[in-house]
């Protein structure tokens, strides 16, 4: 026990049925645990990935999809967005901070899209929108695409054209608040973070 505290112990219940209980100095100051470094968020072929660079860390995901709710009426209108938060976690170390983004799917033939002798017939790109501090950005465009960015009351926030399936767009966009990213013809909403 800590110094000069022998007494409260063998006085407290719980602690005073210990038969030994001895004093000490401690090792000294209990050391403050690191944090787990952010996660990324990729997607290749198909696949979702994240990443830390916290050794041993894993990621903690919680994915959400705007499509999955109950309701009534003849016709529903599908987004195929995904909402997505990953946090790294490691025994002895503080949660990373949280990693957002938005994956959805930007059609790549609009007029084409539907059903086809009851086969889905939707050729598509994988689009992945994260934002962090103002800034947006997109991957997995066509090259040469416009993508554009609004506030919800459709005031244009930035714009830029995807070099290399990418492209940053810096807003003034505050956390928390919504946005529309526009991709060629495709709008997606998403939350600032």
């Amino acid at each position: 026990m800590p110094k000069g505290t022998i007494d409260k112990y063998k006085a407290t219940d719980g602690w005073k049925d210990f038969v030994f209980i001895e004093e000490g100095t401690g090792g000294g100051e209990t050391p403050t645990p690191q944090q787990c470094e952010k996660p990324t968020i990729s997607y290749l072929n198909g696949k979702l990935m994240f990443a830390c660079a916290t050794e041993g860390a894993t990621c903690q995901y919680s994915i959400t999809d705007t499509d999955i709710k109950a309701g009534s009426g003849n016709e529903v209108q599908l987004t195929a967005t995904y909402n997505i938060s990953v946090y790294a976690a490691k025994t002895g170390y503080y949660n990373s901070e949280t990693a957002t983004a938005t994956l959805c799917w930007i059609d790549q033939q609009p007029e084409t899209e539907g059903l086809s002798n009851g086969v889905a017939d939707i050729p598509a790109n994988a689009v992945l929108i994260q934002s962090e501090g103002g800034t947006i950005k997109v991957h997995g465009c066509n090259d040469g695409e416009q993508v554009s960015v609004y506030s919800i009351n459709g005031t244009k926030a930035g714009s830029a054209v995807s070099e290399n399936g990418s492209a940053s767009i810096n807003t003034t966009l505050q956390t928390g608040n919504v946005a529309i990213v526009k991709i060629g013809e495709k709008s997606v909403k998403i939350i600032m973070k």
